[in-house]
């Protein structure tokens, strides 16, 4: 697999959050782009059953254990395997669990942020940092219309506020020591990215739509849906690790130049209704059914969320390849192939393998 124009063949690069859904995906393509991945996670994975583990991912890797909070394991770490690029996923990712547990929350999120930009300025071999943040990261204001990366910050629940607050920490460190103007002295390119509602096989997470329906439809259970109206710019996982590991190439070519917030949205901007997105699940596995449910704090989640990808579009010539449907047609192969007991790491590479081929075939850039 040739895409990235080998940005990433033989590069360290770390990886924090590795063993989380997100991360063993973006780990499995990193590895296929020929890199040097070390990844740095708790010592259990977040979810039982888990893609790291289905996928055989711990001994293909540089595979460090340690807490995001712990500062000095992660400086560390840096130290010790010099990677010359960050992708920083590791956060507590869960809205609801961010109301049960509100600082560790914010410790997590804003203060592990903090911790990898500290780490960064007191080492010499990073060269260029893409921090996840999340599409929550805005001013909650149910508008019909997509967030913008200049549209206000906002903190509706202790998720989204943590990373609202990672995002003003990365904003203070890029202007204070990593400033653009300087970048021929400190070299460090900085960018955040703002996703949507990231779906794919392999999350096995609580409190998450499509989880919540594949283990239900796998076990034989009604899904259960807690607000069945709610829209949201739902994507496959491959959409935005595609447009952090184009942002990653361009950080690395072209310094600060991409240093700055990045949107990267699905292909229908209007979003999809949860209901929707059920019952397409049980079309496609080919029986079940979804219920209403409200448990504590439903009411915590917004009602109407939208993203605009249009910056992406214009400077980073990124566009989203699969449809709704396309994804959700993806996660129900994945899914009753890993329920058959297939090789998942193989499932997981032909994942990505497709997705890059469709990709090409639409001329994107960092796919050609």
């Amino acid at each position: 697999m040739t895409s990235f124009s080998d940005t990433y063949s033989s590069l360290p690069v770390l990886v924090t959050g590795h063993t989380g859904f997100k991360g063993s995906w973006l780990t499995t393509w990193l590895l296929e782009l020929g890199a040097h991945v070390i990844g740095y996670s708790l010592p259990e994975p977040p979810t039982r059953p888990s893609n790291f583990v289905a996928a055989g991912l711990a001994e293909r890797i540089t595979d460090v254990r340690g807490d995001i909070r712990d500062y000095e394991t992660l400086h560390q770490t840096i130290i010790a395997h010099r990677p010359q690029l960050i992708f920083h996923l590791a956060a507590q990712p869960i809205v609801l669990r961010s109301v049960e547990l509100p600082k560790l929350t914010i410790d997590t999120n804003a203060g592990g942020t903090v911790n990898v930009l500290e780490a960064i300025r007191q080492t010499d071999s990073v060269r260029a940092l893409v921090s996840i943040t999340t599409d929550k990261v805005y001013e909650n204001q149910e508008w019909l219309w997509g967030y913008r990366e200049s549209d206000q910050l906002g903190g509706h629940d202790p998720y989204s506020a943590g990373k609202a607050m990672a995002e003003l920490a990365i904003a203070a460190y890029r202007s204070t020591y990593f400033a653009p103007g300087d970048y021929a002295r400190h070299g460090v390119a900085i960018a955040s990215t703002r996703a949507g509602n990231v779906i794919g096989g392999g999350d096995f997470a609580d409190y998450r739509l499509v989880p919540d329906c594949m283990k239900a439809l796998m076990d034989g259970r009604p899904i259960g849906v807690r607000n069945p109206l709610s829209v949201r710019p739902w994507q496959h996982v491959l959409e935005p690790l595609s447009g952090y590991l184009w942002l990653g190439a361009q950080l690395l070519r072209h310094g600060p130049a991409f240093g700055e917030p990045w949107n990267f949205g699905p292909l229908e901007q209007k979003g999809v209704p949860a209901q929707a997105l059920a019952e397409k699940l049980v079309e496609l596995w080919g029986s079940g059914a979804w219920e209403h449910t409200r448990p504590g704090y439903a009411e915590v989640e917004t009602g109407l969320l939208r993203l605009s990808w249009d910056k992406a579009a214009h400077r980073l010539d990124w566009r989203p390849v699969y449809t709704w449907v396309d994804a959700l047609t993806e996660i129900t192969g994945w899914f009753k192939a890993f329920q058959a007991g297939a090789d998942m790491g193989a499932v997981t590479r032909d994942h990505i393998a497709a997705y890059t081929a469709r990709a090409a075939e639409l001329g994107l850039a960092w796919a050609a």
